[in-house]
């Protein structure tokens, strides 16, 4: 039987950043659960890269995570606080930003 290893940095997480790694952090929200991510990212990006699933799969529950990744799809919608939709593959994060899943209580 194997000893178990040191995870990879980004280990369980949906997205592992592998460049632009220098660029300022801000501090985001999801579900009231503060989460890093770079300046200039996407929201799905940063949502992915802290191993947060947008969807559940409909067949056996599994996470997922956004589909087409260019808002074409209405897979990737979350919910800012105060009300109204974004889509997070083409939302750029801000610092201080505060989402939640659409089919979470506000």
């Amino acid at each position: 039987m194997s000893q178990p290893t040191e995870q990879a940095p980004g280990a369980g997480c949906r997205l592992v950043r592998l460049a632009e790694t220098d660029r300022p952090v801000v501090t985001i929200f999801h579900g009231g659960q503060a989460l890093s991510a770079l300046d200039g990212d996407t929201l799905l990006t940063a949502l992915l890269c802290n191993g947060v699933a947008l969807r559940r799969n409909e067949f056996d529950g599994g996470p997922r995570a956004g589909f087409c990744n260019m808002g074409a799809c209405q897979d990737c919608w979350v919910v800012l606080e105060g009300g109204g939709r974004i889509r997070a593959c083409t939302t750029e994060v801000r610092d201080g930003m505060r989402v939640r899943a659409p089919d979470e209580d506000a």
